[in-house]
């Protein structure tokens, strides 16, 4: 161990087996921090030795160089996950799982939070991402939420977020630490019929038992798409089954790449290059994924639609 690391940081880490798609290298540096104080502290030190931050939530839409990443990946723990009931708010911490909140909402009675038992993400990634789901977005249940970076923490109302579709404001290095969502009081039966609404419709339309990252690619708003979604354009395109290496688009769903068992990030990379150059070419829509993406990847030369 490097005895000029913060205590709790480790070197060399795995972060394949932190992905749902299992696939990537490893990390320079890796810290699990359990309150905002310890979160803080991490942060500054990154910034004093210009150590790139990385964040690691549930791994469920993060895609990691087969190179590794050179800098501290960190995935929050501790108090840093709590879910705990304040009145009608429902306070996460940014590593909370959404589904397992929304799930306890029910408990208390508290409606509101339902679509975030379908996004399966961190309470923080979702807030970095503006997830949404069946017609549920988060930027419209937020309350407040608390942001650390290298100076402390602030707390801040979702108007100063600057949410738009799959978007926020938020910059690297700067991690939300707590979500308050502002529900409302219901049932806790009518609560629970709207929960298992939503697993129903998630497990009609999506694979599941596979090791996946969730959709692929953003839905575009290009006039051409015809209001279809990319999964739709996809499917439309045949792409279902679309294969390089050992990574697939599911036949379930052409939007979900598949690691059929010994897939690399190159090949998760390869299929949506391909899957993206036959949306262009059969409809002039460029697609945008929707995937994070951690540590240095080589995209194909025509992935912006170039040449090279």
């Amino acid at each position: 161990m490097n005895a000029g690391l913060p205590d709790g940081v480790i070197e060399d880490h795995p972060l394949w087996r932190l992905t749902t798609v299992r696939t990537g290298g490893n990390a320079d540096y890796f810290a699990r921090p359990e309150s905002e104080e310890e979160l803080i502290g991490l942060l500054a030190w990154a910034r004093e030795q210009a150590v790139e931050i990385g964040m690691v939530g549930s791994g469920s839409n993060l895609l990691v160089s087969d190179d590794g990443f050179r800098g501290l990946a960190i995935k929050l723990a501790g108090d840093l996950t709590s879910v705990e009931r304040q009145g009608l708010d429902l306070v996460c911490g940014g590593g909370a799982r959404l589904p397992s909140a929304a799930a306890k909402t029910a408990g208390w009675g508290l409606a509101g939070l339902e679509f975030g038992i379908n996004i399966p993400g961190t309470a923080g990634g979702a807030v970095r991402m503006n997830a949404n789901a069946y017609g549920g977005w988060l930027a419209d249940v937020i309350d407040w939420v608390r942001i650390c970076d290298h100076e402390g923490v602030k707390q801040v109302g979702p108007e100063s977020l600057g949410f738009s579709y799959r978007e926020s404001n938020l910059l690297s290095g700067q991690v939300v630490s707590k979500v308050a969502f502002a529900l409302s009081e219901d049932e806790p039966d009518r609560i629970k019929e709207r929960l298992a609404e939503m697993r129903a419709w998630r497990k009609e339309a999506q694979p599941s038992g596979i090791k996946t990252f969730g959709s692929t690619f953003k839905n575009p708003d290009d006039p051409r798409a015809d209001g279809r979604s990319s999964g739709q354009l996809l499917d439309a395109a045949g792409c279902r089954g679309l294969t390089v290496g050992g990574a697939r688009l599911a036949e379930k769903h052409a939007n979900f790449v598949e690691n059929m068992g010994e897939a690399t990030t190159a090949d998760v990379i390869g299929v949506m290059a391909a899957a993206k150059r036959r949306i262009r070419e059969e409809f002039g829509i460029e697609l945008e994924p929707e995937v994070q993406v951690l540590g240095e990847i080589e995209w194909p030369g025509d992935w912006d639609g170039s040449d090279g």
